[in-house]
């Protein structure tokens, strides 16, 4: 779709652009398209955004004038123009938005500079591109005219539907939301228009949550036009490892999951041990050089949970293709990490591989395997007994990579129980996720939890292998939990006594103040607290810029290609190094400290045209967009889910715990659901109450009835609301 952002790409400030090529650059041929083109391009002009010359060729003339942003609105109507470069935020007053919407966007210019703790006042030029491209909405009756009331209330705008759309008139009975695609966005004075696609009718069939979710997240999973081209393995001249044994670690259930790596070892004569990793060979069976190559990822960066299967950002052909088959011969890209007796990283190597999955390692046998305690516990082994010593080997191997990191300063914070079957999928382990600052504890009942302080090594090492040849990645940089100021988390939680010792700065490390913390639901409070404070990660393009020395942990994601974009335009690098090795005759340049020797560059200029195009820094921003939106879908659908299963308890009683203390109530966790619901201040009628933000908690004037985080009341709640996935709870015996 033709935008204003994708227009200024295509001009940058360091090439001048004629028209032709930038009509072909945008893939644009018919007459409608270039009249759009041409109305954008003489609003870029008037804007002093970019020029045009005698020759009909553009430059971008952007000054600092104006700055690239995006808009966030609350429904309060509070709207801010958030910098790309984090710096302060840049308040937008709504008569200054010129028709801009949360999410969208823009390039902002400031009429007002920030005085003392105010912030920058500013207004927007240009919307470079719209967020909300379909809408949720309630289509209500306004002056006589049919229009889309978006359920998202920071959208500040109403859209103008065809009279037809009036059969679908809002019913708060069957709660029938209706997807809206955009025909017109609003302009100046002109409202938008648009038109019905999809009518949800949330209170009578649970079946449409998912698109529901993803919608309100602007997800859009529909079929694509563009395909890939798919070919079969060029390189044939493999390693074959068929006559080992490998087996794959397996949790999910349902349906074309992502695809899964291979695990073998060895031990050798001197005791030292090969760790060998076989991931899905999936870049090298995709044609890499078709001209619509990017555009078969727009919008589709990664495969996603959905409450009965997964929505798999590959093709499902390619998939088949790829896929570890039992007992089969299969292709495969490696990699071979010699370790040491005490399992430290001496070496490594990757190779193409023809291998053989053995076994699927599922949660029954790996829990059977750790109790080793019944007769039941025997049967279950029984069918693995040839294969047992290596699988302990390398599910040992895991806890030692696992107990390094640790040491190295990352974090475990276990994941809550799960209640409800249908959201089974979204509470097993998903293997380096990168973008969250934790690790999952690893936990017998779910092997994939195993596999992951594996993969994470196995990413470093792709990182350090390619950062020394001096070669493209994305990779995702992260510290040690230091920047996380423990002595607040303690004040605000309220839930630590006073008797610890701190260390010669007055602070305390985590392990220390979880140490002291004895009480397991307080401890999930503060898992809580700590997960809110965490950062998220992004991913980076990245080549020799020195961002190693700023970040103790850096991955470069290889070893899930089935999982996301990022990991297979990292494997498509390692793939073409492969077909560079026959310039390098004498040098293995797939073995650690190789770079030391090789002097040249490992690609030629045509292999380098298709990874610039793969590693292009506006790609990985898209990637980052999209990750946010699917993380915020799966949280968003967990909820969903509960709140419907909350709605069948309205009016029971609940033992709850006060996870949260705000001025205007008390969020109460239900631990029939793990689900947290509002008690608001209003309810609390029996005095007045104030909020004592230094203590965090709500005191009453005249009685002195406090309530603080971590106190048990009892509960039952009064509405749930499923369009909001919000939850409201009222004290029991509270008058």
């Amino acid at each position: 779709m033709l935008s204003t952002s994708s227009i200024i790409d295509n001009i940058t400030k360091d090439q001048i652009v004629e028209y032709k090529k930038l009509c072909k650059l945008l893939k644009i041929s018919k007459k409608i398209d270039k009249e759009r083109l041409n109305i954008a391009l003489e609003a870029l002009q008037k804007l002093e955004i970019i020029r045009k010359n005698d020759n009909n060729e553009f430059e971008n003339i952007k000054t600092d004038n104006h700055i690239s942003a995006k808009i966030r609105c609350s429904s309060k109507g509070y709207c801010f123009a958030v910098r790309d470069n984090s710096n302060e935020d840049i308040y937008v007053k709504e008569n200054l938005l010129n028709c801009a919407w949360n999410g969208d966007k823009v390039l902002v210019r400031i009429i007002k500079e920030g005085i003392k703790r105010r912030s920058p006042e500013g207004v927007v030029d240009c919307i470079l591109e719209r967020e909300n491209k379909i809408l949720l909405a309630k289509v209500e009756i306004v002056n006589k005219k049919v229009y889309a009331c978006p359920i998202d209330d920071r959208i500040l705008a109403r859209i103008i539907l065809p009279d037809k759309d009036k059969k679908y008139l809002y019913n708060p009975e069957i709660k029938n939301i209706v997807k809206v695609e955009i025909d017109i966005f609003p302009i100046a004075q002109e409202e938008g228009k648009g038109h019905v696609i999809k009518e949800l009718k949330l209170n009578i069939d649970d079946n449409n949550d998912d698109e529901f979710v993803l919608s309100k997240n602007n997800i859009n999973i529909n079929e694509r036009e563009e395909h890939l081209e798919i070919k079969e393995p060029e390189i044939e001249n493999r390693l074959d490892l068929t006559s080992a044994h490998s087996f794959m670690f397996k949790s999910w259930k349902n349906n074309n999951s992502p695809l899964l790596p291979l695990f073998q070892v060895n031990i050798n004569k001197d005791k030292t041990c090969n760790l060998w990793i076989h991931v899905n060979s999936i870049a090298e069976r995709i044609n890499f050089n078709t001209k619509d190559i990017i555009e078969y990822f727009n919008e589709n960066y990664e495969s996603i949970p959905l409450t009965n299967n997964w929505h798999n950002y590959l093709e499902k052909g390619l998939i088949n293709n790829a896929e570890f088959k039992i007992g089969e011969k299969n292709k495969a890209i490696s990699l071979c990490i010699n370790l040491s007796k005490e399992k430290e990283i001496i070496d490594w190597s990757f190779h193409l591989t023809n291998v053989k999955c053995v076994a699927v390692i599922e949660k029954n046998y790996l829990d059977a395997l750790n109790k080793r305690k019944s007769k039941l516990t025997t049967k279950i082994l029984e069918p693995n007994k040839t294969y047992e010593e290596e699988i302990k080997l390398i599910t040992n191997i895991a806890k030692e990579f696992r107990n390094n990191q640790l040491k190295k300063g990352k974090y475990e914070i276990p994941r809550e129980i799960n209640k409800i079957k249908k959201l089974n999928e979204f509470y097993i382990h998903k293997p380096c996720e990168y973008s969250i600052d934790y690790f999952e504890p690893l936990n017998t009942l779910d092997p994939q939890t195993y596999i992951s302080p594996i993969l994470f090594e196995a990413d470093t090492i792709w990182y350090q292998h390619s950062k020394n040849y001096n070669l493209k990645n994305i990779s995702f940089f992260s510290d040690n939990l230091d920047y996380l100021n423990v002595n607040e988390l303690i004040r605000h939680s309220q839930l630590i006594d006073n008797n610890f010792e701190l260390d010669e700065e007055g602070n305390i490390t985590l392990e220390s103040l979880f140490s002291h913390c004895k009480d397991e639901s307080k401890k999930r409070i503060l898992n809580k607290y700590l997960i809110n404070n965490l950062k998220t990660n992004k991913a980076f393009t990245y080549q020799s810029q020195g961002l190693e020395n700023k970040y103790q942990f850096a991955n470069s994601p290889w070893t899930l290609p089935s999982k996301d974009y990022i990991n297979l335009a990292n494997q498509y690098n390692i793939y073409l190094m492969f077909k560079s090795a026959k310039r390098f005759k004498d040098i293995n340049i797939f073995k650690k400290d190789s770079w030391e020797k090789v002097n040249s560059k490992l690609f030629n200029a045509s292999s380098l045209k298709t990874s610039n195009l793969l590693f292009n820094s506006t790609i990985v921003e898209k990637y980052n967009i999209f990750k946010a939106k699917s993380n915020s879908y799966a949280l968003n659908i967990i909820s969903l889910k509960k709140i419907r299963e909350a709605e069948k308890l309205i009016g029971k009683d609940f033992k709850g715990l006060i996870i949260t203390v705000q001025s205007y109530g008390l969020f109460v966790e239900l631990p029939e659901l793990y689900i947290e619901g509002l008690v608001h201040v209003s309810t609390l009628n029996d005095d007045w109450y104030e909020y004592r933000s230094r203590q965090n908690l709500l005191i009453g004037r005249k009685s002195k009835n406090t309530y603080r985080v971590g106190d048990l009341v009892d509960i039952k709640i009064i509405k749930v609301d499923i369009l909001k996935y919000q939850i409201d709870l009222e004290l029991i015996n509270h008058s």
